[in-house]
């Protein structure tokens, strides 16, 4: 008789302190010990993990009305411009954006995180007056506590799957993969592998719009799919895709945040950028589930891309498992190159390990999805078209 779990039902034994919760990498072992079936049974949720740089991240923040009040038109936090086209007093920074005075070396990564840690952030914001907001400039200084709501707004983050990086080209060149040596001399990739969320899910059956998550040291939840959503890219047998598919927007209490699971980045030559640490648990809701859950990193693959193609469409070099990407070197064309991760499994690790510790502890439940995110959904591409005459 087939296996089956509801959301109710596991939620109940997480308030009663009888669910079994491991990682996404502890249950390999335990598929592997009693089978798919013995496992589904034994074992409630799975904590999977990610941390490594995702640049479409952010932070919505209200200042609350100064006197006299203001409409503010340019605002600048520690000298990142931020984006204030909302209302009054509302503003959004991108953690990629660059200090006007300090370029790349300082950027909105940099104020998001100093929030977080509660630094003084100096806030400087013009206006052109208006009748009901009066005050045409406003100097003064900030921190979480002193400003309304803080929240991380990350449109496109947790890539399911993402392209592992090399350059053919005979100079060094830089780019938000890091710095890619000459003639193939290194190969860089981003993703956890089988610690990874969406690699774990891989059709969106538990990961939908209201899913619960670890995000940034706190709860965080899925507010959408995330921009660039690719769900209908090509897939395997088992339905893994084979080069990037979904994303996920996601939202969380930056004041609850800490810089030990956000940190900013500065990529040489690049840009600023921003390390997101994200969790979500996945419900053994019955076989199937078990079966994705424990996926090997050998079974999950990328391609190597060159980068050194300037163009939208870049040629691929072969495709390869997470395993020999994990293994420190890749054999392309018959020539043995070095790989180096982006992300961090370390701190990946550390994450699917303390949400697992909450859910143990009965702090964090799993929440169903109240809407799933769309499975056959295509990327549109920029064409650049001549006004008609």
């Amino acid at each position: 008789m087939a296996v089956k779990k509801s959301y109710e039902e596991i939620n109940e034994k997480i308030r009663n302190g009888t669910a079994v919760v491991v990682t996404a990498e502890e249950v390999i072992d335990i598929v592997k010990e009693k089978g798919i079936e013995e496992a589904t049974k034994h074992v409630d949720v799975v904590t999977t993990a990610t941390f490594g740089p995702m640049c479409s991240s952010g932070a919505f923040l209200n200042f609350g009305h100064s006197d006299p009040p203001i409409k503010m038109s340019k605002v600048h936090l520690n000298g990142v411009p931020a984006y204030s086209g909302l209302a009054a007093v509302d503003v959004y920074i991108g953690a990629t954006e660059e200090s006007e005075d300090k370029g790349m070396e300082y950027g909105g990564a940099h104020v998001i995180c100093d929030l977080i840690d509660g630094k003084k952030i100096h806030l400087m914001a013009t206006a052109r007056g208006t009748d009901c907001y009066p005050c045409k400039e406003v100097e003064t200084y900030i921190t979480k506590e002193s400003i309304n709501e803080a929240y991380l707004f990350n449109p496109r983050n947790c890539y399911q799957n993402y392209n592992a990086a090399i350059n053919t080209s005979d100079r060094r060149i830089y780019t938000y993969m890091g710095i890619l040596q000459p003639d193939r001399g290194n190969v860089t990739y981003s993703t956890a592998g089988q610690l990874s969320p969406l690699f774990n899910d891989p059709l969106y059956r538990t990961i939908g719009i209201g899913t619960r998550i670890f995000l940034g040291g706190t709860v965080g939840y899925i507010s959408w799919q995330g921009t660039q959503f690719n769900s209908g890219c090509d897939r395997d047998e088992k339905g893994v895709p084979l080069g990037g598919a979904g994303t996920l927007a996601v939202i969380g209490d930056l004041k609850n945040m800490s810089t030990e699971y956000i940190k900013p980045a500065v990529f040489e030559k690049y840009g600023t950028s921003i390390f997101v640490g994200i969790g979500i648990p996945i419900p053994i809701l019955d076989e199937e589930m078990m079966r994705y859950v424990s996926v090997e990193d050998k079974d999950l693959h990328t391609n190597i891309i060159d980068y050194s193609v300037p163009r939208r469409s870049k040629p691929s070099l072969g495709r390869v498992s997470y395993a020999e990407l994990r293994s420190g070197k890749v054999t392309v064309d018959g020539k043995e190159i070095k790989t180096a991760p982006m992300s961090s499994l370390h701190k990946a690790r550390r994450i699917a390990d303390e949400l697992k510790d909450w859910i143990q502890k009965g702090d964090f439940q799993i929440q169903e999805p109240v809407q799933p995110l769309p499975l056959n959904n295509k990327l549109n591409s920029l064409e650049i078209v001549e006004e008609e005459a």
